[in-house]
């Protein structure tokens, strides 16, 4: 059952990941759907890194957790390849840096659940969306990208509207990172809790 688990939550941050590359395609909602997948990515991986690290209670565990999700995502965007599209949108191993934090927070105390929880929750969910910024600037020009590869159709939620100009999309990895922190300690005491 645990292995199953871990498996189960792996592959289904894959699944985020390859909808949170879409987030390039739709320039007018591209903040808001940065912010939007960087927290739905940073709770998959918070939940389930913290699950199997205090699972096997090896600090390390974390970012091999991390390593499976960005594995499984290359093995599934690689079919994406035969639709064209470019290497530079596929690659996104951002997971690794946050799971590294995880393991650090358990290590250096000791193997403390707590300190894991709010120390690692809180540095995970701070620190993905920097990483997933980094990411979104090493990846071709969205603009050039929608245009090179244009979508067929457009989901209705994705229809294009005027930008917000001000509020919180001026700042998606501060939005983001804020939220997330929150938000991963939460997940964080989940992936503990389903151990007990």
């Amino acid at each position: 059952t645990h292995y199953l688990f871990i498996v189960v939550v792996a592959v289904n941050s894959t699944l985020l990941t390859i909808n949170a590359g879409d987030y390039i395609f739709y320039t007018d909602w591209a903040w808001t759907s940065f912010v939007v997948f960087s927290i739905s990515q940073t709770l998959m991986l918070v939940v389930g890194a913290c699950y199997y690290l205090t699972f096997t209670g090896v600090p390390g565990t974390a970012t091999y957790y991390a390593l499976i999700m960005t594995v499984y995502t290359w093995v599934a965007k690689g079919a994406w390849f035969a639709l064209g599209y470019p290497y530079d949108f596929i690659v996104t191993p951002v997971w690794l840096p946050s799971a590294m934090l995880l393991d650090l927070a358990y290590w250096a105390t000791k193997k403390n659940k707590h300190s894991l929880i709010l120390f690692g929750g809180v540095m995970c969910g701070m620190s993905l969306p920097l990483f997933n910024m980094v990411n979104l600037i090493t990846v071709a020009d969205p603009l050039e990208t929608a245009f090179k590869y244009p979508r067929p159709t457009l989901p209705p939620y994705m229809t294009p509207i005027e930008p917000a100009v001000g509020k919180f999309y001026n700042s998606p990895v501060a939005l983001g990172a804020g939220a997330g922190a929150v938000l991963s300690v939460t997940m964080a005491a989940l992936g503990c809790k389903l151990n007990t």
